[in-house]
């Protein structure tokens, strides 16, 4: 039951036990959970207190409204281990998910400007923008640079709906050997918040990437924008033995 005399508030208390309930699978994935009405009378509160509860695991993604339904618990998202070495496409096939591409920037030489965590600041990359959609929903906005002499004549290869990866170890021969990655919790601004279909202050994660080869260390580096509302991202420590 809860305990009106605990410092924490009494929607937090029952937004805890709901959760405990979900993780468990007394509430299974998909099923519905009794109405405010019930758990306020259940659980002797308010039904105000109750709907603040439910309000609270809505927006932590635990449960989901259906207009004349109720509210159910929401499936479990697929978890995609976006960051290994394998690319972000090939990460998605991996789990079965079928996604396609749209290219926002063509692949072109460009000077980069200055940035202390991209490997080409100051100097000439190959340069290109995509956009990634499961379901015809946006999920990653990726600008990717490539070396300029290691991948001379990428800019001929029409990269919608193709696997980096794959078009790098069979135009060029080269697999990645190694790489580094940083996280950050940041914001798309301007047009990448409305291509990814979301507002410019809703936080998304960010990924800068840079990919080593046996014959040059940062060849490739990306920046990914990430919705997380989607899919779980996870990450594989370690190389390519697999693939």
């Amino acid at each position: 039951m809860l305990n009106p005399q605990s410092p924490v508030p009494l929607y937090r208390q029952l937004a805890d036990i709901i959760l405990a309930k979900v993780r468990s699978e007394e509430y299974l994935p998909d099923s519905r959970i009794p109405s405010e009405h019930c758990l306020a009378a259940m659980y002797g509160i308010g039904r105000p207190t109750a709907r603040q509860a439910v309000d609270f695991l809505v927006r932590k993604h635990v449960l989901e409204r259906k207009r004349g339904s109720g509210t159910f618990v929401r499936a479990r998202q697929k978890e995609v281990d976006l960051f290994s070495l394998a690319g972000t496409t090939s990460a998605f096939h991996r789990e079965g998910i079928t996604v396609t591409t749209q290219i926002l920037e063509k692949t072109r030489l460009k000077i980069v400007s200055t940035d202390q965590e991209n490997p080409f600041s100051g100097n000439q990359a190959y340069f290109f923008s995509r956009l990634t959609l499961v379901k015809e929903t946006p999920v990653i906005i990726e600008d990717i640079y490539l070396h300029p002499e290691i991948f001379t004549g990428i800019d001929s290869v029409d990269m919608k709906n193709q696997s980096l990866s794959k078009v790098v170890e069979e135009r060029y021969f080269m697999r990645p050997v190694s790489g580094r990655q940083n996280f950050m919790i940041g914001y798309a601004e301007g047009k990448k918040s409305l291509r990814l279909g979301i507002s410019s202050k809703e936080p998304v994660l960010v990924v800068k990437r840079s990919l080593n080869f046996l014959q040059v260390q940062n060849a490739i580096y990306s920046e990914l924008f990430c919705r997380t509302d989607q899919f779980v991202f996870s990450q594989t420590i370690g190389g390519m033995a697999d693939d």
